[in-house]
C-alpha cells in the first residue's frame, strides 16, 4: 500500500535535507504530570516554539523552496486559518517572494495582524475556510498567482512529516504519537514518516467535536463539507476539499484513530499546558494533552503529544485558564 501513497519515506527525507538551517528541530521533553496520569512516559513535542509558533513553517518552507524561480515571481497565494498564513508569508518573505493570504472572518484577530507584519496582503473573505478558498481559486485563475495549499499538497505533505523523523528519531521506542488532525496535512506526513520506520507505532489524530471535517469524510468514506463552528481548536476548524487529492487518503491509510474533543476537555488541556508544563499554546495544540488527561488514549508503551502551535490570543487563553467555557458544547 504505501507505494500509493503521493508521499513516501524518502519525500519527506529530501525535505528535511531541504529545510535544514530554515527550520528549527525543536525539543522533545518527558511530562511527569501526564506520564502518572498515563501511566506510561508522555513526552511533548515543544513544536510551538517553532519559528513561527507553529509545525506550518516546515510545510510551508519546503513548498516555497520547491517552487521555481519564476513562479515565486508570480506571487504565492494560500487560504488559511491564520498558522500557515503566517508560515508561507514569513517563507515568501525569506525567499523573495510575495504571499496573498486570504482567511475567513473566524480567524482571530491576532493571528491576521501578524500575517500584516510579515508583509502578506491580507484578504478577508466569507464565514469559512472554504469561501476563503474561493477567493484563493479566483486569483489564481485571472491574476495568475501560484497557490500553496495549507495541507492537501504533497510538498506541503513532506515537509510537516519532517516532524515526525524528529520524534522516531528521537525516541525509536514510541508506542503512540498524538497528532492535531484538520485538513491532514500534519497527520498524513507526520504519520507517513513515523510508520515508514516503524510500522507498528500507532498515530492517532485529535480534533474537535464539532465541525471536524476530516473525521466526518473518513467517516462517509469520501471528503465532505461541514459546518464551520466556533471553537478553542479554531486552527483545527475548515473543510478538507471536496476534490482532496493528498491527505484524505493518507489519513485513510494511516491513522489508526481519531479521536474527538469537547470544548471543555480542550479547555482543561490548554489550563495543563500552562499550570504543570509552563507551556502557553492555543487550543489545537493542546488535544493530545486533552486526550490524556480524558483517558481517551490507552498506550501500552511511551508516548508523544504533539503541541503544535502557540499562537493563542492571549486575552483568549487568560479567560480559558481562569476557567470562563467560552464556546457552549454545540461549538456556537
Amino acid at each position: 500500500m504505501a507505494s500509493t501513497w503521493p508521499v513516501s519515506l524518502e519525500d519527506i527525507r529530501a525535505a528535511a535535507r531541504r529545510i535544514a538551517g530554515r527550520v528549527r528541530v525543536t525539543a522533545m521533553a518527558q511530562s511527569v504530570s501526564l506520564s502518572e496520569i498515563a501511566g506510561v512516559p508522555v513526552h511533548l513535542k515543544l513544536e510551538h516554539h517553532q519559528t513561527t509558533g507553529s509545525f506550518k513553517l516546515r510545510g510551508a518552507t519546503n513548498a516555497v523552496l520547491s517552487l521555481s524561480p519564476a513562479e515565486r515571481a508570480r506571487g504565492i497565494v494560500a487560504a488559511s486559518t491564520g498558522n500557515h498564513g503566517r508560515a508561507l508569508a514569513y517563507a515568501a518573505e525569506a525567499e523573495g517572494a510575495v504571499a496573498t493570504i486570504c482567511m475567513s472572518r473566524l480567524v482571530p484577530e491576532n493571528k491576521v495582524s501578524e500575517i500584516r507584519r510579515l508583509g502578506a496582503d491580507v484578504r478577508i473573505v466569507g464565514r469559512s475556510q472554504d469561501e476563503a478558498q474561493q477567493e484563493v481559486d479566483r486569483l489564481v485563475r485571472e491574476v495568475g498567482l501560484v497557490m500553496v495549499p495549507p495541507f492537501d499538497h504533497p510538498a506541503v505533505v513532506a515537509g510537516q512529516g519532517t516532524l515526525g523523523l524528529e520524534i522516531i528519531g528521537a525516541l525509536q521506542q514510541v508506542s503512540t504519537v498524538l497528532v492535531p488532525l484538520s485538513g491532514g496535512g500534519l497527520a498524513a506526513g507526520v504519520a507517513a514518516a513515523i510508520k515508514g520506520v516503524n510500522p507498528k507505532t500507532k498515530v492517532i489524530g485529535l480534533t474537535m467535536e464539532r465541525g471536524a471535517a476530516m473525521k466526518a469524510s473518513l467517516d462517509a468514506g469520501r471528503p465532505v463539507q461541514v459546518e464551520e463552528l466556533p471553537s478553542l481548536a479554531d486552527s483545527l476548524g475548515g473543510g478538507i476539499g471536496l476534490d482532496n487529492h493528498v491527505t484524505f487518503a493518507m489519513c485513510r491509510d494511516l491513522l489508526d484513530d481519531v479521536i474527538l474533543l469537547s470544548e471543555a476537555e480542550i479547555a482543561a488541556g490548554m489550563r495543563h499546558a500552562y499550570a504543570l508544563e509552563r507551556e502557553i499554546v492555543e487550543g489545537a495544540a493542546a488535544v493530545g494533552i486533552a486526550a490524556l488527561l480524558a483517558g481517551k488514549v490507552r498506550a501500552n508503551g511511551p508516548v508523544v503529544a504533539i503541541l503544535s502551535g502557540r499562537n493563542v490570543d492571549m486575552e483568549q487563553h487568560r479567560r480559558v485558564i481562569n476557567g470562563e467555557m467560552l464556546f457552549a458544547e454545540d461549538g456556537r
